[in-house]
């Protein structure tokens, strides 16, 4: 059994494509297949907005990596990458973005080779390159395909600013302006979750985090009811985290927003820690990110620290936050979801 993911067996299988070049990895990687790709390429480096993918790739030592929103090219180096790895994204809007933000910095003649789940929608790549260039699917295998391309239209200069979609969301009596780069997640409306949340939330006050900020809805509606409150923001995506920092700035509110692979970069003294969880990792769900976040809730707490989270009403979070505290309430429940408190 391969320690690799699909798209990366398929890949494997095609190094010659890579054989002399100077390779950067993006998209939706999840293994170490770049560390292999060192042996064949004359370099090898690895662009990520996964907060813990780059924590993963970055102790490698024969791999460069760098973590955000936006690719910055290294002008001290003699050679900046001439072909993309590009692992397909789960969200197609994500790829439209990572195609024009890496091949505006990169420019024509850069190569590409896509590989992903054919599930995936990694057939759109066909019709989405066509502004840059010709691309060709070259192999199939473990229901995943194979890309490769060249840019050969001068790509359109990269405005990050551009990519942000802009919307209201209505709460009780505010209007609160949410912007959203792709992928990040958000529906263009309120999410009935976070609402029900926010409904079930009692006066909020010292520090509060937001875990999973996504497009900072949660954390722009506390901060606009609770003013006083010291609010933190964490994503492990630098999409939702430069998300969220335009939306606290669109509706003059203050808050830190950072990077954290769950526990990774927070503080161990939260008052309230506030989370409408993600329970998705690239196509497939998963719930272990979710299931740290509840069980090591009371380390990262004050003395008399709250949780409050909304989940899918069939999840199992309740024997985890009893575990954890001792104790688990569940404080509202539709056919969908649940409300659930806690505290030390």
């Amino acid at each position: 059994m391969s320690a690799y993911i699909a798209p990366s067996q398929i890949a494997q299988r095609q190094l010659e494509y890579f054989s002399g070049k100077h390779v950067l990895v993006a998209g939706e990687a999840e293994d170490l297949f770049p560390r292999e790709l060192v042996e064949h390429c004359e370099s090898v480096s690895v662009f990520t907005t996964n907060y813990g993918y780059y924590r993963q790739t970055q102790k490698q030592s024969n791999l460069t990596c760098q973590f955000g929103a936006v690719f910055e090219v290294d002008e001290r180096k003699e050679a900046k990458p001439d072909l993309i790895l590009l692992y397909w994204p789960k969200a197609k809007a994500e790829a439209e973005y990572l195609l024009a933000m890496l091949l505006a910095k990169l420019g024509v003649n850069t190569e590409i080779v896509v590989v992903g789940e054919n599930r995936s929608g990694v057939k759109s790549i066909e019709k989405m390159f066509k502004a840059y260039g010709i691309v060709t699917k070259y192999d199939s295998a473990r229901r995943c395909s194979f890309y490769w391309g060249q840019c050969t239209q001068q790509p359109k200069p990269f405005v990050l600013d551009d990519w942000f979609k802009s919307y209201q969301v209505q709460y009780n009596n505010l209007s609160i302006q949410v912007k959203s780069l792709p992928g990040v997640f958000s529906y263009g409306e309120f999410d009935v979750g976070s609402k029900l949340l926010l409904d079930t939330l009692p006066s909020l006050s010292g520090k509060v985090l937001d875990f999973g900020c996504g497009a900072g809805v949660l954390g722009a509606v506390m901060a606009s009811l609770n003013p006083s409150i010291e609010l933190e923001m964490c994503d492990i995506s630098a999409l939702a985290v430069e998300s969220s920092k335009e939306t606290l700035k669109a509706n003059q509110l203050n808050g830190r927003v950072f990077a954290s692979d769950v526990y990774s970069d927070t503080a161990k003294d939260y008052q309230f820690i506030v989370s409408n969880p993600p329970f998705h990792a690239g196509l497939d769900t998963s719930y272990s990110a979710t299931e740290t976040l509840l069980a090591d809730a009371p380390n990262h707490q004050s003395q008399t620290g709250h949780l409050y989270i909304v989940a899918n009403s069939f999840l199992k979070y309740p024997p985890i936050i009893e575990q954890a505290f001792g104790h688990c309430e569940t404080l509202s429940k539709t056919n969908k979801f649940a409300i659930y408190h806690a505290s030390k």
